[in-house]
């Protein structure tokens, strides 16, 4: 069933690039190609495409590296889930691809994740609120200072 939906979706894009000018295309394709490298920061969805056999095939394989170019900065501010360019950067991997066949992998990498996100919420929180504070003490001057002898 997914297939038939991602078969639809790539024939539509297909059709719409036939039928657009050459700006049109470029926009097309980097929506694309931005939606596709935002999906690599499911590790479900990495599964479904090692048990598919989708991480197996060159041309697919290519087209990763390829996709490396999202890692610069003009690129990468369009990310909503910047992680997904660490998982680009393992993807470039045969030993981290091959182990993606199997679902507990794709579950250890997405309870790590969930981990990272606790963790970073509450330590960016705290800095934050530190930050905060400091803002709002007075600034002391320094001991020492000629004008207080």
């Amino acid at each position: 069933n997914y297939q038939y939906y991602y078969s639809y979706y790539l024939t539509v894009n297909l059709l719409l690039c036939v039928f657009c000018g050459p700006e049109e295309q470029a926009r097309n394709r980097f929506q694309s190609e931005l939606e596709f490298i935002q999906c690599l920061a499911n590790p479900n969805y990495l599964n479904f495409l090692a048990q598919r056999g989708f991480l197996r095939e060159r041309p697919f394989i290519n087209y990763l590296k390829y996709l490396l170019y999202w890692k610069e900065p003009e690129y990468a501010k369009f990310l909503k889930y910047p992680h997904c360019l660490h998982m680009l950067e393992l993807l470039q991997y045969e030993h981290f691809r091959k182990e993606l066949v199997n679902a507990q992998c794709a579950k250890f990498i997405d309870e790590q994740q969930l981990l990272h996100w606790q963790h970073y919420s509450r330590k960016r929180t705290r800095l934050q609120q530190a930050l905060a504070e400091q803002q709002q003490q007075p600034q002391q001057p320094p001991h020492g200072n000629a004008a207080t002898k």
